[in-house]
């Protein structure tokens, strides 16, 4: 049975960049029809690590999660729950005088966008997290960052988003997706077919696929994240926990248990299948315990992976098409969205109400892809 639907704002992709824009969008009182292949937050937005960190980014990401991290810090006000969601602090480890001094040029690249980085040599950082084990050679505090549980939070944001009025619709895989007239219109499997002045690409790992639909080829490549938890511990680590080069992160929730991650999975993105990969997870596991030798008689108790896109320069594409006026892009996050993305529902937000944001977008334009042909 066929139906027909209009809307101001179409959205391709049910993940917490769909769902953050779609909430952001009927705060403004636009009309939002959502189409999810499967169900709302199952792909990488509910099966990433859980990091909320800013330390690490790229400068030109870092406007962006500024904007990100101030709307974190009002999580229960905007979508009913805190998700979880901790000030731990992030700790990024260094394990040779090199790694640490990286630390310290980091530091001055970011200087200027409120991230409040503190420089801790060998001693320093073990006196004060003592749990930590003889490889570490220093590190860098970034106090305001933190962790939260990704299973919660692109629900909530799904959730919030229905509650104000958007139209969510799960397992509808989208066909086709075309300009005609002025108007987009959006297939999708079981005749299901919306009508929308404005459509948003936030299709993850598939996101690609629908550029080149509108001529714009963009080389996204689907990655597959191992982590693993392991069984309640006492409490003993309380910021989030990374290493230069990021070979392992880990964090330890309120109940004990540590999540970790590290490595790459195996998956087929035709039939969204993953599996993590034991050899990559075993590695990463070894070196976690290095420098938090408690891990070494914890019971790993489930293990995970979930696909997400990525693309060569590790920089995401966001903003308006290069080719098809009203269309934005929203996609390649390459494993570091999650913090981003209430933001990145923000900033679409403002591109389909106002033409322009004022989060410095430049640096995500699919401009950069051009060349591809």
């Amino acid at each position: 049975m066929s139906e027909q639907l209009t809307a101001d704002v179409a959205i391709i992709g049910g993940g917490l960049m769909g769902c953050s824009a779609a909430l952001a969008l009927r705060r403004m009182n636009l009309s939002v029809v959502l189409l999810e292949q499967g169900w709302c937050g199952a792909q990488a937005s509910g099966v990433n690590y859980g990091g909320v960190r800013r330390q690490g980014r790229a400068a030109v990401q870092l406007p962006l999660s500024q904007r990100a991290y101030a709307i974190w810090q009002r999580l229960p006000q905007l979508i009913g729950s805190n998700c979880e969601y901790t000030v731990s602090g992030h700790l990024k480890l260094a394990r040779s005088e090199i790694e640490l001094a990286s630390l310290e040029d980091y530091r001055a690249q970011a200087d200027g966008f409120g991230l409040q980085l503190e420089i801790l040599g060998r001693a320093a950082l073990r006196q004060r997290f003592p749990w930590l084990g003889e490889k570490v050679a220093g590190g860098s505090l970034c106090p305001g960052d933190g962790h939260a549980n990704p299973r919660l939070v692109a629900v909530a944001f799904a959730l919030a988003a229905k509650n104000h009025g958007a139209d969510l619709r799960e397992e509808m895989t989208v066909e086709s997706a075309v300009l005609d007239g002025g108007k987009f219109t959006v297939r999708a499997a079981g005749g299901l077919e919306v009508k929308a002045k404005f459509l948003l690409n936030c299709a993850g790992a598939w996101g690609a696929r629908f550029a080149e639909q509108f001529g714009e080829r963009v080389p996204e490549y689907p990655i597959f994240p191992n982590m693993w938890v392991t069984e309640p511990m006492p409490k003993l680590v309380e910021p989030n926990v990374g290493i230069v080069g990021g070979g392992f992160y880990v964090r330890q929730v309120e109940r004990g248990n540590f999540v970790l991650g590290g490595g790459r999975g195996t998956g087929q993105l035709a039939i969204a299948s993953t599996r993590p990969a034991s050899a990559s997870m075993f590695a990463s596991m070894r070196m976690a315990c290095e420098f938090i030798p408690a891990l070494q008689n914890a019971l790993v108790i489930r293990s995970w992976t979930g696909v997400e896109g990525a693309l060569p320069d590790h920089q995401p594409v966001l903003g308006p098409s290069a080719t098809t006026p009203g269309l934005f892009h929203a996609f390649g996050f390459s494993g570091a969205g999650f913090q981003l993305a209430p933001a990145v529902g923000e900033v679409l937000a403002d591109l389909v109400a106002h033409g322009a944001t004022a989060t410095p977008i430049e640096a995500f334009s699919i401009g950069r892809f051009s060349a591809i042909s």
